[in-house]
């Protein structure tokens, strides 16, 4: 059998990830690698360093930490490692992974406190600086950076700046905007940062990793409310043994992750993948209105990464004949989640381009079975 005919995908994924990734990331995973062997390892410590020197310019003050399993997987490692018994944590939830920092907070017992805005609009910082004021209990606080229920970017530097006025600690969920936005998480003054594998770095399923400022992670030895996903105790075992995990690791994965970093070096960095990531949603909105589809939110609240799309205002449309239709053509989209409305979504990160961007919108058009076409085929 040929490579291509097992690597090439029949559509190209406009998911918010897993996503489409590059012929080489997925050739990256055809090596057998020995998780205790010194090759493997000091790819573990190459990827460490590295996603540190994305986060930030100070990097001697973090380090990070990888973590088998989804991104929810490293979520809830966080919460359950670097929140101690006695802590109360806060969450701003404007969407359904908030909500799910929250769920997993309950679940491990952890004094939780939720301030929801609502699923279309920031958190209200006038009410997160009272609550800190009034509650002298809470000691941390998190955000979803990029909410990709809506495709909301969060002001994390406002609430920041709140957080660290009242002595918080900061936890910020990254997953869909790391590698994909610039940021200085020093500057920022986060705490704990966490992401996935299969986001912005343009990576494949099977970990997720927190980058942790070293001053407040000391502190959280003895936290953990379990054992497989102990934070603190897998980043002490890949600080002592050379980048080695507690427990068997996704190798293949690491691997391909390893060459997703490279080639995002390759493409100029997190400012060159960021400004290719806005232009394809830029391209994409504007596409869009053309065909009569409305955004879900203003420009203003809008991540670069995945927009919704309310359905269109005709009887005949149906989003599952509209997704078969769309994929026959070869594009693969996203159902919506916002609670009470009728939404789809449309990512744009991943190894996808302006001419994808550009295809995509005529087969939309070409697609549109309950209405004019647009544009000319």
């Amino acid at each position: 059998m040929n490579v291509n005919d097992i690597t090439n995908n029949p559509y190209l994924l406009l998911t918010p990830g897993p996503l489409t990734t590059t012929e080489t990331v997925k050739l990256a995973m055809m090596k057998d690698w020995c998780t205790w062997d010194d090759d493997y390892n000091n790819i573990v410590q190459d990827i460490r360093k590295t996603i540190v020197q994305l986060a930030t310019n100070t990097k001697d003050k973090y380090s990070a930490v990888l973590m088998q399993g989804s991104g929810t997987f490293s979520v809830e490692s966080v919460i359950g490692t670097v929140i101690p018994k006695s802590g109360k944590l806060l969450v701003l939830a404007n969407g359904a992974y908030g909500n799910r920092i929250a769920k997993i907070s309950g679940i491990l017992g952890i004094n939780t406190v939720v301030l929801d805005s609502g699923e279309v609009n920031h958190p209200d910082l006038n009410e997160l600086n009272k609550t800190l004021e009034n509650d002298q209990d809470i000691t941390h606080v998190a955000i979803v950076h990029c909410e990709t229920t809506t495709g909301m970017l969060n002001p994390i530097e406002k609430v920041s700046e709140i957080v660290k006025k009242h002595n918080k600690i900061f936890i910020v969920d990254a997953m869909s905007s790391f590698g994909g936005i610039e940021m200085d998480i020093d500057t920022l003054n986060i705490d704990f940062l966490i992401s996935s594998a299969n986001k912005c770095i343009e990576g494949v399923p099977g970990f997720g990793f927190a980058i942790v400022k070293i001053e407040e992670f000391a502190k959280c030895k003895s936290n953990a409310r379990s054992l497989s996903l102990d934070l603190y105790d897998q980043w002490k075992t890949m600080e002592n043994d050379n980048g080695k995990w507690r427990f068997t690791s996704p190798t293949h994965v690491v691997r391909a992750f390893a060459q997703a970093l490279k080639e995002l070096a390759e493409e100029g960095g997190i400012k060159r993948r960021a400004e290719r990531y806005r232009n394809n949603q830029r391209i994409l909105v504007e596409g869009m209105k053309k065909l009569n589809f409305k955004p879900l939110l203003p420009d203003e609240l809008q991540s670069p990464f995945i927009t919704p799309f309310y359905y269109p205002q005709d009887k005949e449309f149906e989003f599952t004949e509209f997704y078969k239709k769309l994929k026959e053509k070869g594009f693969v989209i996203y159902p919506g989640k916002v609670t009470n409305l009728n939404t789809f979504r449309i990512g744009n990160i991943g190894n996808v381009h302006q001419s994808d961007m550009e295809a995509l919108l005529l087969a939309i058009e070409q697609s549109s079975y309950w209405q004019k076409p647009a544009f000319n085929n």
